[in-house]
Parts: C-alpha cells; sequence; structure tokens
C-alpha cells in the first residue's frame, strides 16, 4: 500500500482533472490518500463543488490552521507516508518553495518531506510562457497569461533535489509505480 499525503493548494485550474487521477488511483485499491488543503484550497475546493469526491478517495482530509496545524510535516519527515503530492500549486506556494520559505502547511510539509528523503511530487499552474486557457467553477473558459517570474520559479523548482515536477494531470498516475 502506497501512502500519499495529497496537498491542495488554492488554484482551481486543473483541480477537477487532478481529482478525477486521484480517483483512478484510489480505484486501484493500492494507496491509502491523506489530503490536506491549504485556507484557499478549502474555498477553491468548495467553489470547484469538489468536496465529496475529495473525501471520498481520502483516509482523512485535513484544513490548513497555521504552518504546523495540523501535523502533518512530522510524520512526512519520518517516513509515515511515501509521498507527498501537491496538486495544484499556486504560483505563490511554487515562490515559497524555491526561496525556501515554509510557513503554510503545504510549504512546510514540502520542506520536512524534503528533510526526510520523502518522494515529492509537484504540479505547478504556472509553467509556460504565454497564455493558457482554465476552466472557472461556472465551466465558462478563461484565458490566463503566465508572469515570466512564475515561469521563472517553476524552472527553478525543477532544478531542486528530491522534488519531481509534472507537467499534467495525467502525469500523477505516470508517477506512482502501480500503473
Amino acid at each position: 500500500m502506497i501512502k500519499i499525503v495529497w496537498g491542495i493548494t488554492g488554484s482551481g485550474h486543473l483541480l477537477p482533472e487532478i481529482t478525477e487521477e486521484l480517483e483512478k488511483l484510489f480505484d486501484t485499491g493500492k494507496v491509502e490518500i491523506t489530503t490536506c488543503l491549504s485556507k484557499a484550497a478549502k474555498v477553491v475546493v468548495n467553489w470547484y463543488k469538489l468536496s465529496e469526491r475529495i473525501e471520498k478517495v481520502s483516509k482523512k482530509v485535513f484544513f490548513e490552521y497555521d504552518a504546523n496545524s495540523p501535523f502533518i510535516a512530522g510524520p512526512l519527515q519520518v517516513g509515515k507516508y511515501n509521498s507527498l503530492l501537491v496538486a495544484p500549486a499556486t504560483a505563490n506556494t511554487v515562490a515559497k518553495i524555491v526561496h525556501g520559505i515554509a510557513d503554510t502547511l503545504i510549504t512546510n510539509a514540502i520542506a520536512q518531506a524534503q528533510k526526510g528523503g520523502i518522494e515529492i511530487i509537484i504540479l505547478p499552474v504556472d509553467q509556460k510562457p504565454g497564455k493558457t486557457t482554465t476552466l472557472l467553477p461556472t465551466g465558462e473558459e478563461k484565458t490566463l497569461i503566465m508572469r515570466d517570474i512564475d515561469i521563472e520559479n517553476t524552472e527553478k523548482l525543477k532544478c531542486m533535489k528530491g522534488i519531481k515536477v509534472i507537467e499534467a494531470p495525467e502525469d500523477i498516475q505516470k508517477s506512482y509505480s502501480i500503473f
């Protein structure tokens, strides 16, 4: 059984597709998912009406109160989990990671997982220069223009030891050897 912590940050971009991929992982019966939502993620998950689907695939769902509450970083560091998946990861979260800032539940979990040698997989929402299209909770499409600084931070993230950056929701399945 692969024990995964799924960290969700405050981006709705790709969140429905990522949730679908975690449902596929869950359906294999070979993973146990503990989900951690940042303060902003809690709001976004509700906007997209994904709470029930996320709860269904999760053994436990934790909501951020501060950088250490609930206490998930310690169990990550000492190997109670096999993997930390952060998907989607906002530009803000990526910027904090590449600059060593661990002041949220998700960024602190990443720092501790790195220290403990736990596999970290991150799907940043801002990856390529130019425009991208996202779906709003209403189903409408919205075009977003990527900022250079966010693309630069994603490139720095790709170079960090112990972190695997994936590009798309379907890469989640490819990251785990159960398929």
